[in-house]
């Protein structure tokens, strides 16, 4: 008997559906993956110190994740609408304020509403592509799109004012809003399942197969923790390499050119998962990440640098297609798939405040890199017990593309 994953049209497959929860899902993103240059803003033109940085950058990218997780438990029984509206209002009115005020403790907390609601929209937005009856392939979509969103945010936003980096992410929430009409109201199932197309004696036929609720969460707190390390990494390796002695210049070049290296990871990412699956991909993607990462432990130079930061660009795109679409492929109501914002926020605010202790501890930043690597080998581990057990239990899902 063979078995492979069978899911139905929806309208979630809607090219106007999938076009704009990929604009909102960028823009809901935009201060992840513009942290590097917007930590280093934060340092230079408002005069916090590293340590505060990293306060206020766990603050936005938990607030991140507190909204993905309000989300999470309105989205069955709330208007996409209406939460796509809501997060966009706080998440304007929050960036509106910042241009307003400047002192650390304001800012903070500014920062962590403005979070909330990035939140709740990017948890809309990414809930919407993960109904999609392809989502691997929205997902890779999304992230071939990151690269130039990241390359973008990372040559442009270095030329702004602070508050022009603030006004720049209010037009982009507005933008979307214009266009909420087009994501679907509401989710097409409410069940954890996934539809199998067996072949066996009598014929093909569709099998229903409940999924257990702590698989999709297995992948959450991978996720989580593959995110400690890319918060932590993501918002000091400019800082970490300028203080190793590398031209800021040099280095702010290169963090814009690297990150288009991830449309070669988009492209990769795509055609191994077409041969040979999510999960055996994703387990050599993290165990690899790891590896690059702790490189800096015990060198920061310009080859290190440059070899860590490009592997951890392509490898970034494999990680996040591979979990993302394995959510994906067994909720399709929106509960757990609106959660990996959550699951992201809150690896970024965990990371980025154990790394502020480490440094306000005297520890360095090639300590804080080995604290990446770690926490990126835990996540590795948790989904290999995931795909272990789906291997034994749902070996369709354990190599569904």
């Amino acid at each position: 008997m063979t078995a492979t994953l069978h899911i139905e049209p929806n309208p979630f497959d809607s090219w106007k559906s999938i076009s704009v929860a990929l604009y909102m899902t960028l823009v809901g993103y935009g201060v992840l993956v513009g942290i590097p240059v917007i930590s280093t803003a934060w340092v230079e033109l408002l005069g916090f110190s590293e340590e505060q940085v990293g306060r206020v950058a766990g603050a936005d990218l938990g607030g991140l994740s507190a909204g993905a997780v309000l989300t999470s438990v309105l989205i069955r029984i709330t208007s996409r609408h209406l939460l796509l509206l809501t997060g966009g209002l706080i998440a304007i009115a929050a960036n509106g304020l910042c241009t307003l005020f400047v002192d650390y403790e304001t800012v903070l907390w500014l920062r962590f509403a403005a979070g909330v609601g990035s939140g709740i929209y990017t948890a809309v937005a990414v809930a919407t592509l993960g109904g999609s009856s392809r989502p691997a392939r929205a997902f890779n979509i999304m992230l071939f799109l990151f690269a130039f969103s990241q390359a973008g945010e990372l040559y442009v936003l270095p030329r702004l004012s602070m508050n022009g980096v603030y006004w720049a992410f209010i037009v982009c929430f507005v933008l979307g809003l214009l266009f909420l009409r087009w994501i679907p109201d509401r989710a097409v199932t409410e069940s954890l399942d996934v539809e199998l197309e067996v072949e066996d004696d009598s014929g093909r036929h569709i099998e229903h197969r409940h999924v257990p609720a702590f698989v999709p969460w297995l992948v959450l707190a991978a996720m989580f923790f593959t995110y400690v390390n890319i918060g932590a990494y993501w918002t000091y390796i400019e800082l970490g390499a300028r203080d190793a002695g590398l031209d800021g210049g040099w280095v702010g070049s290169i963090l814009v050119w690297v990150s288009l290296g991830s449309l070669v990871g988009c492209l990769i990412a795509t055609v191994i998962s077409n041969r040979f699956g999510l999960a055996r991909p994703l387990l050599l993607a993290l165990s690899t990440m790891a590896t690059i990462v702790g490189l800096l432990y015990f060198r920061i130079s310009p080859s290190t640098f440059l070899v860590s930061v490009l592997s951890f660009n392509l490898l970034w795109i494999f990680v996040d297609v591979y979990q993302m679409a394995t959510v994906a492929n067994v909720d399709h109501a929106g509960t757990f798939a609106s959660l990996m914002p959550g699951a992201q926020g809150l690896g970024q605010i965990i990371g980025p405040n154990i790394a502020a202790s480490m440094l306000g501890a005297g520890m360095g930043y090639q300590a804080v890199f080995l604290m990446c690597a770690v926490a990126a080998i835990i996540g590795m581990l948790i989904y290999l017990w995931m795909y272990l057990y789906l291997r034994r239990n749902i070996p369709a899902l354990a190599y569904a593309p």
